[in-house]
C-alpha cells in the first residue's frame, strides 16, 4: 500500500468512525496537504497539533458543569482572543493556510471555520457545551444548549459576543439574505470537513496553477460518507484538465449514468464532454 492510498485510507476510516474527531479529520487534511505540496506531513504534524489543543484547554479555569454558556465565552474568549490573540483578517482569505488546523494554531490567524475549530476544540477538552454554527458565509460558535439557553461567539473577531442581530448582520453582509432560525442549529463534525474542504477547493479554482490543490481536495471530500454528487463531475473535469483523458473521460461517462434517469438532458451533455475528452488522445 502506498503513502497516498494509506493516507486517504486513514481519511475515510476516520470520517466513518462513529464519533467523528473534528480535530484528527482537519489535520489529515493539512497531512494531504503538507505532502501534495511537497513538504513533511508525517505523524508528528498531527501530534504536535493535538498536543497544543490539550495545552490551551490546560490553561482555561476549571469552570465545571454548572457555569453559564456566558461565563464560558468569556473564559474561552479572554485565553484565545485575548491572551493567545487568535483571530482573523480579510488577507487570510486569500492563505491556503488559513484552512489548515496546525498552520492556524501556530499562525494564530485563519478562515473563521478554523478558527472556530480551535475553539469548539480547546473548549470540548475542558467540557465546555460547544459547538459549530454553520452561518451562511461565516462560521461562529455556540456555547450551552442550542435550543435553549446559549450564547454566540465569533473567533474571526477574536471571540466578540453576539446577539442574534449581530448574526443577522453578519449572514446579511455575506449573503444578502435575512436570517433563518434553522442556521442556528449545530453542525455536524463531517458537514464542518466539508465545508473546510469546499474552501480549499473554492481557494484552489480561483488559482488554476493549483489544480493539484483542488483535485486532492476533491478526492477528499468524495470520501465522506455523505457529499454532494457533482463532486464526482468535478474530479473527472480535473484530471482532463490535467491531462488524464481517459480517466477522466470514464469517470464522465460513469457520472452520467448516474444522471440519466434523473436528468437525461444533462447527462447527455456530460457525455458529450466525454466524447470530447476522449478526442483529446488523437
Amino acid at each position: 500500500m502506498d503513502d497516498t492510498t494509506e493516507r486517504r485510507r486513514r481519511f475515510a476510516a476516520a470520517a466513518r468512525d462513529e464519533r467523528p474527531d473534528l480535530a484528527l479529520l482537519c489535520l489529515l487534511v493539512e497531512q494531504e496537504a503538507l505532502v501534495e505540496g511537497g513538504e513533511a506531513g508525517d505523524e508528528c504534524v498531527v501530534d504536535a497539533a493535538q498536543i497544543e489543543l490539550d495545552r490551551l484547554a490546560g490553561l482555561l479555569p476549571a469552570l465545571g458543569r454548572g457555569a453559564s454558556p456566558q461565563r464560558w465565552a468569556e473564559a474561552l474568549g479572554e485565553l484565545l482572543g485575548g491572551r493567545c490573540g487568535f483571530h482573523g483578517v480579510p488577507a487570510d482569505y486569500r492563505r491556503l493556510e488559513s484552512s489548515l488546523l496546525g498552520a492556524v494554531l501556530t499562525r494564530r490567524r485563519g478562515l473563521p471555520i478554523l478558527l472556530s475549530v480551535v475553539w469548539i476544540e480547546t473548549a470540548r477538552r475542558a467540557g465546555a457545551p460547544v459547538y459549530g454554527v454553520a452561518l451562511p458565509g461565516h462560521f461562529v460558535v455556540g456555547f450551552g444548549d442550542p435550543y435553549g439557553e446559549h450564547v454566540l461567539v465569533d473567533p474571526f473577531d477574536g471571540g466578540r459576543i453576539l446577539s442574534e442581530d449581530d448574526a443577522g448582520l453578519l449572514v446579511a453582509g455575506a449573503t444578502g439574505a435575512p436570517l433563518s432560525p434553522s442556521v442556528f442549529s449545530p453542525a455536524e463534525p463531517l458537514d464542518i470537513v466539508l465545508r473546510v474542504l469546499n474552501n480549499i477547493r473554492a481557494w484552489a479554482a480561483a488559482r488554476p496553477e493549483r489544480s493539484d490543490v483542488q483535485l486532492w481536495a476533491v478526492e477528499l471530500a468524495l470520501l465522506l460518507p455523505s457529499h454532494p454528487a457533482r463532486l464526482r463531475f468535478e474530479r473527472a473535469e480535473l484530471l482532463v484538465e490535467r491531462g488524464d483523458f481517459a480517466q477522466g473521460a470514464r469517470e464522465m461517462e460513469e457520472y452520467a449514468e448516474v444522471l440519466a434517469a434523473a436528468d437525461p438532458t444533462v447527462a447527455e451533455s456530460v457525455r458529450h464532454r466525454a466524447l470530447a475528452a476522449r478526442a483529446m488522445l488523437n
